[in-house]
């Protein structure tokens, strides 16, 4: 699997609306997918394993406890309707695991999980969130950089 990330998913009807659409696609890094990772990080950026942490928890901005469950003993509820993300190192490296948060549709066309850093998210994600990306390039360096601390 070979690629390269366009901005995609946002259909320009008028002048504000191609101005909005500019401007979400000004928010997404560009990548390369090669074979089943994206083997460099976006905008270069290098992540610190705090702030991903931190962005996992937030149910406010990484909402990633929805939906999976993991090694956070503050956290009351977690979901269980995708795997736990404790031991996400062991399993993948940082390529596999940036091209899950980024792009989950490349490996599983009928996944649940929203692509994390995409304009046009799709109607997975809250209103806020449609036609921006969920997470900038940086967020998801760092929420890379924890995760392959899970062993």
């Amino acid at each position: 699997m070979r690629g390269i990330r366009r901005c995609t998913g946002l259909i320009a009807a008028g002048l504000m609306a191609a101005s909005v659409a500019a401007d979400a696609c000004a928010q997404v890094a560009t990548y390369e997918i090669v074979g089943d990772g994206i083997p460099i990080p976006l905008q270069g950026a290098e992540g610190r394993a705090d702030r991903g942490r931190a962005i996992i928890v937030d149910r406010q901005k990484g909402l990633c406890l929805l939906c999976h469950s993991g090694p956070f003993p503050e956290q009351r509820f977690m979901g269980d309707l995708a795997p736990s993300l404790e031991g996400t190192g062991s399993r993948w490296n940082a390529a596999q695991l940036r091209l899950r948060v980024v792009a989950p549709e490349r490996l599983d066309p009928d996944t649940i999980m929203p692509a994390y850093h995409r304009a046009g998210s799709g109607a997975r994600v809250a209103p806020a969130h449609r036609g921006r990306p969920i997470l900038s390039a940086q967020d998801i360096e760092d929420v890379v950089a924890f995760l392959t601390t899970l062993r």
